[in-house]
């Protein structure tokens, strides 16, 4: 008789069960990290962008004989992004443009972010004053709930 010696190849079932049970949980305790990082990301560069467009709306007030663009020229940002004569309208090239393109708030949902009004609403991403020049982020009570803004950055709808 002779004997057989038994080879086997590959993984048993428990062996397959365990690893994806690993698996689970180093995803469970890893994923939600990630979250806090892509909202973390999201407030760093809102606070990079209001800063740089209250500094070139200083720039544009000096340049423009003290006065701020109004409602109607910031709607889009359109004072900031193309040329400007020293009126403010924008067919002069006499200044700017102040900045490369509108920069748009990522809490605002759809494609409205870059969007300036007088008042905060859910689809407008900038709230701006004319006779102050005072720029704020429009965000909504829950999204500003999880951020560490400064209140003098934000106006809540």
């Amino acid at each position: 008789m002779s004997a057989r010696r038994r080879i086997t190849h590959g993984f048993t079932l428990v062996e397959i069960l365990i690893v994806v049970v690993i698996l689970g949980i180093l995803a469970a305790v890893v994923i939600p990290q990630f979250t806090s990082a892509s909202e973390t990301a999201k407030q760093s560069s809102l606070e990079s962008q209001l800063q740089t467009i209250r500094s070139q709306l200083e720039l544009y007030q000096v340049q423009h004989n003290g006065n701020y663009p109004t409602l109607a020229q910031m709607a889009l940002m359109l004072n900031l992004v193309e040329s400007t004569d020293v009126a403010g309208a924008t067919t002069g090239s006499d200044f700017g443009p102040y900045l490369q393109k509108a920069p748009v708030n990522p809490f605002t949902a759809g494609t409205d972010g870059n969007v300036v009004a007088a008042a905060p609403v859910s689809t407008v991403g900038w709230v701006y004053i004319a006779a102050s020049g005072a720029l704020t982020v429009s965000l909504d009570d829950t999204v500003l709930a999880g951020l560490t803004m400064d209140a003098n950055d934000v106006s809540t709808y």
